[in-house]
């Protein structure tokens, strides 16, 4: 049959004869090889060995790669080696074959000196180093843009996308009350559990108070729900806005003459920005009354005491300093988030990298900015 690996072949006076026919290809792979090595056995007997292949039907790069493979057997058991009666393409692709794979990989010895362990370590610092640098480089960029569009939509209030914004603060700040308060009240309470249990020892139980309301009002509140949002809002905004990338939305908003900054990131931002106050605030007062009410409960204080030393313990100072930093989180959120997203290729898989990616940056961010503004609000006395 024309489908069938033929090899048969003669030993003639020293000469291997052979005659190729059938389908010499890769679906016939384990025919051929049986083949070949049945008479590649027969050859030590002979001088010279030759391959007659006029009859082969089908040819391709697999069956090259055997008679090269045969050619060079050949040339090592010192035989003379001939292919006769092969088509001018079969030719093209034995002459690509002996180009192949002619000196032998050897096996590179593991090496664990101490050279290549420094070394290895510097190229990977360096290769941090690099990805810092592009990722501020990349952050300053968006900052730059973005406040371009911002004054471009105050100068020409109609280039601002007002509907756009008010659907996405019903996304980020409205829906997002719910589980924001869940959160910071039962962090609240821990707090102030842990608080009383530590405290009770030393019979400073009114200090939890002291605790409850600086650390609510000035650290916590804040940095929780700006983990929250991140987690919750920046990681839907990383994934919308790849999704988009990769359907080419983005591209085709480009196309039309339209600002992708103007109409996708610029909303986004700015109602982080607004809604990161609020959520605090909204925060911050769940955590309080969590504590009060733990203060009520485990504790056995009472909730006229609890007030009264709140009202002793915390001033104006430490709501603002919350207030304060909220803003410049939700800025910073929006903007990995946005990058982040424009950063997507055309995969699944570098929509989910980029989106974990923005989690983690912006949860990185918000921590070193509260660390900044903890040196910067100590320097003035606040």
């Amino acid at each position: 049959m024309a489908s069938d690996a033929l090899l048969s072949g003669t030993l003639k006076e020293g000469r291997l004869e052979l005659v190729a026919g059938g389908s010499w290809t890769a679906l016939r792979a384990g025919e051929l090889e049986a083949r070949l090595e049945e008479w590649m056995e027969q050859a030590s007997a002979a001088s010279s060995v030759s391959l007659e292949m006029s009859q082969v039907g089908a040819f391709d790069t697999y069956g090259a790669w055997l008679v090269e493979r045969l050619r060079r057997e050949a040339g090592l058991r010192g035989l003379t080696f001939v292919v006769t009666g092969q088509a001018q393409q079969g030719l093209k692709l034995l002459e690509d074959m002996q180009g192949r794979n002619l000196q032998a990989q050897e096996a590179a010895a593991p090496d664990f000196s101490f050279v290549r362990a420094v070394r290895g370590g510097i190229s990977n610092i360096g290769r941090a180093v690099h990805g810092v640098w592009s990722d501020v480089r990349s952050f300053n960029n968006m900052l730059g843009t973005l406040s371009a569009a911002f004054f471009r939509a105050v100068v020409q209030p109609r280039r601002f996308r007002f509907t756009a914004s008010v659907h996405q603060l019903d996304r980020v700040g409205l829906r997002a009350v719910p589980i924001i308060l869940l959160i910071t009240f039962l962090i609240g309470a821990i707090i102030a559990q842990q608080g009383f249990f530590h405290f009770r020892k030393f019979g400073a139980d009114v200090y939890v108070v002291d605790m409850v309301g600086i650390l609510v009002l000035r650290e916590l509140g804040v940095l929780l729900v700006a983990i929250m949002v991140a987690g919750r809002s920046g990681s839907a905004f990383t994934a919308e806005l790849g999704s988009m990338k990769m359907r080419e939305e983005i591209d085709a908003l480009k196309t039309m003459g339209l600002d992708p900054v103007e109409i996708l990131i610029l909303p986004r931002v700015l109602v982080l920005i607004i809604a990161m106050p609020l959520l605090t605030f909204l925060g911050a007062m769940a955590a309080l009354y969590g504590g009060g009410l733990v203060a009520f409960a485990y504790g056995g204080m009472g909730s006229d005491i609890f007030v009264a030393r709140l009202k002793e313990a915390i001033n104006i100072t430490h709501f603002q300093v919350g207030m304060i930093k909220a803003p410049f989180m939700g800025a910073v959120i929006g903007i990995i988030a946005c990058m982040e997203g424009l950063k997507v290729q055309g995969s699944a898989a570098s929509l989910g990298h980029h989106t974990t990616r923005s989690v983690v940056k912006s949860i990185f961010m918000v921590i070193v900015l509260d660390g900044l503004f903890a040196i910067f609000f100590a320097a003035i006395g606040m």
